[in-house]
């Protein structure tokens, strides 16, 4: 492969433009590029607002119509940033339990009620695990299928008495985006019953 020619290479750091094929603008800076694969790597102001945060947003040249250099980088780039790699490894080691744990979910054929019960109560408490299929939480409390209230059991106290808590509100929650979810179609269903 030849090497890029005059305009088909981007300094990090450079701020560039680009309209996609699906008419979406980006803007932002330069913090990568690979001319083989023509993928560009930027750093764009936040969608969430927050000022210390950016978004990284990865753009395949392939699919972009127009690109404008705004401002041209020619010094050279800045330091990369320091990374912890004891933390991402940490982080790397607790995502691949977390879909193990998800894969052994639907292996062991829970439903995906007991997925998802599961999954809220993992954010709260992480000691939580499968033992077949039922949950068992901090090793004091098992619930069994369906998982509701009542199928949770263990030693009366305020473990059994939180993990009740979270089920109760978990199904409430559940039952919730179902009535959200059938409002409109039921709607529908009075709407036409009352016009014919």
């Amino acid at each position: 492969m030849a090497a890029p020619g005059p305009g088909e290479y981007f300094s990090i750091g450079s701020h560039v433009s680009c309209l996609t094929c699906l008419g979406q603008r980006l803007q932002g800076e330069v913090i990568a590029f690979d001319y083989q694969t023509k993928m560009l790597t930027l750093k764009c102001t936040p969608s969430s607002g927050k000022p210390n945060l950016s978004d990284v947003v990865l753009v395949n040249l392939a699919y972009v119509s127009e690109v404008d250099v705004i401002n041209d980088r020619t010094g050279t780039p800045p330091p990369l940033a320091s990374l912890n790699f004891n933390k991402l490894a940490n982080r790397a080691r607790a995502e691949k339990e977390d879909k193990l744990t998800q894969a052994y979910a639907v292996s062991a054929g829970v439903s995906v009620e007991g997925q998802l019960l599961f999954q809220t109560i993992h954010k709260t408490i992480k000691d939580c695990k499968w033992q077949e299929k039922s949950i068992v939480v901090m090793e004091e409390v098992v619930i069994t299928p369906p998982y509701r209230v009542d199928d949770c059991r263990g030693k009366e106290g305020s473990a059994l008495a939180h993990v009740r808590k979270i089920v109760e509100k978990h199904l409430r929650d559940v039952e919730s985006q179902k009535s959200v979810q059938c409002a409109p179609v039921q709607h529908t269903q009075k709407d036409s019953a009352l016009s014919a």
